[in-house]
């Protein structure tokens, strides 16, 4: 009866660890590694990259996935958003949030600019309407304007670009954690498992650091 018993429970740790093991992402399936890995500066705290882009549904459908992860994150991470500049209504947005950046809006309007372009239906790739829509959210139209058309975001919006080449991005929305682990909605099976990806690349790295 004893031996019986050790049989079953020893059967049933062996399935335990069978789940976990296939629970766990697999590298070349749920996420790629970059070789060699990317430089990264943001000292001590794992760098986490979100590629993303205003006009992409599954980006919009990330978001509440990637706010909820920001919030228990804490602060050993640095969490570094770039807009995905593909087309030219890709470059828009880019310059849209560089703008924003500039101006210290991001944090109250970022979630809003992706509900009311897909939501809403304001199409906030085009330059006028989204000047109107900053506008009546309480933002400086000229000041805004004359940022969208300056030097300094045009040049962010090429490094932004340049970005793309260097992480290997081929679609969004996807995520680069600490310069070495590449995954994205498509590779983790959808947004929410994308999030747990990235958790699992971020606890990965850090242990990695300490060695």
């Amino acid at each position: 009866m004893k031996r019986a018993f050790l049989k079953i429970f020893a059967a049933a740790l062996l399935g335990a660890a069978n789940l976990a093991a296939q629970a766990q992402p697999v590298a070349g399936r749920e996420y790629h590694e970059l070789t060699p890995p990317r430089p990264v500066s943001t000292g001590e705290r794992i760098e986490v990259i979100e590629f993303f882009y205003y006009g992409c549904p599954v980006c919009y459908e990330a978001q509440p996935h990637i706010a909820k992860w920001l919030l228990k994150s804490g602060p050993g991470i640095a969490h570094i958003r770039v807009p995905a500049v593909f087309t030219e209504s890709s470059e828009s947005f880019a310059r849209t949030f560089f703008t924003l950046g500039a101006m210290n809006q991001i944090a109250r309007l970022h979630w809003p600019l992706y509900d009311n372009h897909h939501f809403d239906g304001k199409q906030l790739n085009e330059e006028k309407n989204v000047v109107a829509w900053v506008a009546s959210n309480g933002v400086d139209e000229k000041r805004f304007t004359e940022i969208w058309h300056s030097p300094e975001v045009t040049a962010q919006v090429a490094a932004a670009k340049n970005a793309l080449e260097t992480y290997e991005v081929k679609g969004v929305p996807t995520f680069v954690v600490d310069g070495k682990y590449l995954t994205s909605a498509r590779l983790a099976g959808g947004t929410k498992e994308m999030m747990g990806v990235v958790e699992y690349l971020v606890g990965r790295a850090r242990a990695e650091r300490k060695k």
